[in-house]
């Protein structure tokens, strides 16, 4: 999970998403930053997300991200 919180923090340094509940709702992480995180987390993690995983459901907290890791085969 941390590494999930610094790669976050690389993108948006001016957040802190430790405190948010919803990225999206909160204006953390908007599309473009969104396709950003996807390329970080298929480096990171050597996974393949799909586009059909790509909706804001999969965005809102770093659990959420984690959960989607886990799905394309990644271990957080």
């Amino acid at each position: 999970m941390e590494t999930i919180y610094e790669i976050l923090t690389e993108l948006r340094p001016e957040f802190d998403f430790k405190e948010s509940k919803n990225y999206i709702e909160d204006g953390y992480l908007d599309s473009f930053d969104i396709v950003n995180l996807v390329s970080e987390l298929e480096s990171k993690y050597d996974i393949l997300i799909d586009a059909l995983d790509i909706v804001s459901d999969n965005f809102i907290s770093a659990d959420a991200i984690c959960t989607l890791v886990e799905k394309c085969g990644g271990t957080v």
